[in-house]
């Protein structure tokens, strides 16, 4: 990867920061958290990106983003929540509160000063909530099809007859994706846990710039959700793009440029 001084971008290597978590049982364990972050000279905010869920900070969205921040000299951080990617731990343990500890603890430890966070479905939902805890200081969003609330009117909505039951009767049930042949284990502690996070009915009280893009054949997350944001938000800067053909992903190359687009319109703004 190279900048726009055809210089060699400072190391990006896999690191590993050193976590432990208090598990059910009340005991300590400890685990690594896996990152990439690229270093910028640039006095704007630095850019933060949430992978979705089962997703990791090596895919397409994120690698356009470290170039584009190369390319601006621009500070970028990503990583691999506790159980995705090359992080630690056991996926099927995770819970919603934990993953939202993640990406607090990583930001918290390894960022200086303002930042926008891109937030791609479930890391949507964590970015909102990394935009309403204090100390971190979250200068704007660019959601894309950002899976607000997931757990409650994604995951619960959709499970049907056959899968409560086996949600009931084992705890865990597996529900079908476009982006894993096995399915998304979800677990009834998951679900539980998602509840005390629900973020729409309530309100959100972030007031920076949001920027929601979200594909209109998004078959994962229904562009009306978006909508539904856009109003709970008590920001007034909230702007909502629908791309006409575009998927859950968007990761085709226009998507991509749309993103980019969007990202330097809103630091111009800043």
């Amino acid at each position: 990867m190279q900048n726009k001084n055809n210089n060699l971008v400072e190391d990006t290597d896999i690191k590993f920061l050193e976590r432990a978590i208090t598990d059910h049982q009340g005991d300590i364990k400890k685990f690594k958290t896996a990152y990439r972050q690229q270093k910028g000279d640039n006095p704007g905010p630095g850019l933060v990106f949430l992978a979705g869920f089962k997703a990791d900070m090596d895919g397409s969205k994120a690698e356009a983003l470290a170039a584009w921040c190369a390319s601006k000299d621009l500070a970028f951080l990503r990583f691999d929540y506790f159980g995705h990617g090359q992080s630690e731990g056991d996926f099927i343990e995770g819970t919603v509160s934990l993953w939202r500890e993640d990406v607090f603890e990583i930001i918290s430890k390894l960022t200086t000063g303002p930042q926008i966070i891109v937030g791609s479905s479930f890391g949507g939902w964590l970015s909102l909530m990394a935009a309403c805890h204090k100390p971190l200081d979250i200068a704007a969003l660019v959601l894309v099809a950002p899976a607000v609330d997931m757990t409650d009117r994604l995951m619960e909505s959709f499970f049907n007859k056959a899968l409560l039951k086996e949600l009931h009767n084992n705890g865990v049930a597996y529900l079908p994706s476009d982006y894993d042949d096995e399915g998304y284990p979800i677990t009834k502690e998951l679900i539980e846990d998602g509840r005390k996070h629900l973020m729409l009915e309530k309100g959100i009280e972030f007031k920076g710039p949001v920027r929601i893009l979200h594909g209109r054949l998004d078959t994962s997350v229904p562009w009306s959700l978006s909508l539904e944001l856009a109003g709970a938000l008590a920001s007034q800067d909230v702007e909502t793009t629908f791309v006409e053909h575009g998927d859950h992903s968007l990761s085709e190359p226009e998507n991509i440029d749309l993103l980019t687009t969007t990202l330097s319109r809103l630091y111009d703004q800043i």
